[in-house]
């Protein structure tokens, strides 16, 4: 019982969570990343088709993880806190 009694103390003394990126900020954050991921898609749609596809999957993967963060910050943007 001694450790829950010291864990709810160290529950209750513990500061109150502070996002790293400002909220006011997450709207153009979104439009920022997913406008690139956007270009990027349609530069790799236009590439030409090499033997060895290195700089088709380095577009692609960079586009994906643009996506990825531009989705959850959009989410986040309209009150779905993921």
């Amino acid at each position: 019982m001694a450790d829950y009694q010291a864990v709810h103390v160290f529950h209750r003394t513990l500061p109150s969570f502070s996002p790293s990126v400002p909220v006011g900020l997450l709207p153009y954050l979104a439009f920022l990343l997913l406008a690139a991921t956007f270009v990027l898609a349609f530069y790799f749609s236009t590439l030409p088709t090499d033997k060895v596809p290195i700089r088709e999957v380095a577009v692609a993967s960079l586009a994906s993880i643009l996506a990825g963060f531009g989705v959850v910050a959009m989410f986040c943007t309209v009150g779905v806190y993921v």
